[in-house]
């Protein structure tokens, strides 16, 4: 019995494509009158679903590029990025994608532009971290390669992303020091070049505003999201004439840095400096002290980046989508504070 097309069930049950699709993805959004009538032109007619057969017939390679512009060194180094891989491949195997992993450092990306994008040996694309001056997003966006962001860019409003309350969660990070009595508290800020970066800066002043407390330009220090950006800044708060008896740090990595600094110091936590940071990875719970943290879903993000390309790409959706996950304050023992959760 010769196999049909998608397409060609889907003029059969005079549907559109897309619908079709949404009934084989188990797609709440279909009517049953005509999810049956598909299900039975199906079951007549034959259909093969698997990923081979759907690139035949649509020209398409069901294969999803994951770009992340930084080295191997970093993305294998720091938690952050596996756990938000893990969602997105978790989510691209469910709907018979397969994902290509590009790391692509700035010096290179230009080329990987003319050797893979305009190659088109994917569908669409899922970028990771990119900096506010990616020179390979412009191009992308001109090409109009179908793109989900991890992480909003501030710059171009009408992209697909998604990301976290960085700047509400940054806020409620502060607003909880200032819960605990602390007036002068400094924060060690992820990269300015990222919109996470900014957006958890900008949380923590705008907690000091509601405050009525000052924004001291010396207990602002950038950390680069990493561990030796942590450790440096905190050395650099620590050598202050008067150094932060609180400080939001915008990353757990960052603050994994900060608390080897702290002990170098021969300073406890948080009798001499209370802490609360960002992500809630696993380390965070097992550092010394645990931190007090803001829990993201980076899996979740992940996971809904992929979901939200895959629906573009099948058609089910057609506007720009723009999501963010709530975070949510875990509190441990580097905050100084009687509660405790798990």
């Amino acid at each position: 019995m010769t196999t049909f097309t998608i397409e060609q069930i889907a003029e059969l049950a005079d549907v559109s494509r897309s619908t079709v699709s949404r009934v084989l993805n188990n797609h709440p959004s279909v009517r049953p009158a005509v999810r049956d009538r598909i299900l039975r032109v199906i079951n007549e007619n034959g259909y093969a679903p698997q990923a081979a057969a759907r690139s035949l017939a649509s020209r398409r390679t069901n294969v999803i590029g994951l770009v992340i512009p930084r080295s191997a060194t970093v993305i294998f180094s720091d938690p952050f990025f596996p756990h938000v891989i893990q969602g997105i491949t978790e989510a691209c195997t469910a709907r018979d994608y397969f994902v290509m992993l590009s790391m692509v450092t700035a010096e290179l990306e230009q080329g990987f532009y003319n050797r893979i994008v305009r190659s088109r040996h994917f569908d669409g694309m899922i970028m990771l971290s990119s900096d506010v001056d990616d020179p390979i997003l412009p191009l992308l966006m001109k090409d109009r390669t179908p793109l989900v962001l991890v992480g909003r860019h501030p710059y171009f409003t009408d992209l697909n992303w998604v990301d976290v309350e960085n700047r509400e969660g940054s806020r409620e990070a502060v607003r909880h020091l200032i819960k605990l009595g602390h007036t002068r508290i400094a924060t060690i800020t992820g990269a300015l070049q990222m919109a996470a970066g900014i957006d958890r800066r900008d949380g923590y002043k705008q907690a000091l505003l509601e405050a009525a407390l000052p924004i001291t330009p010396e207990l602002i220090v950038e950390g680069h999201f990493t561990q030796q950006g942590g450790y440096e800044a905190m050395n650099q708060l620590l050598g202050l004439p008067q150094p932060p008896k609180a400080i939001f740090i915008a990353s757990d990595t960052m603050a994994i840095g900060a608390l080897r600094a702290i002990h170098e110091a021969n300073l406890s936590i948080p009798n001499d400096v209370a802490i609360v940071s960002f992500d809630d990875l696993p380390a965070a719970s097992f550092s010394n002290p645990p931190l007090t943290t803001m829990r993201q879903s980076i899996f979740e993000m992940g996971s809904a980046a992929a979901s939200m390309l895959i629906s573009l790409l099948e058609g089910e959706e057609n506007v720009i989508t723009q999501r963010r996950i709530q975070t949510q304050l875990v509190i441990r023992q580097s905050c100084g504070a009687a509660q405790q959760t798990r």
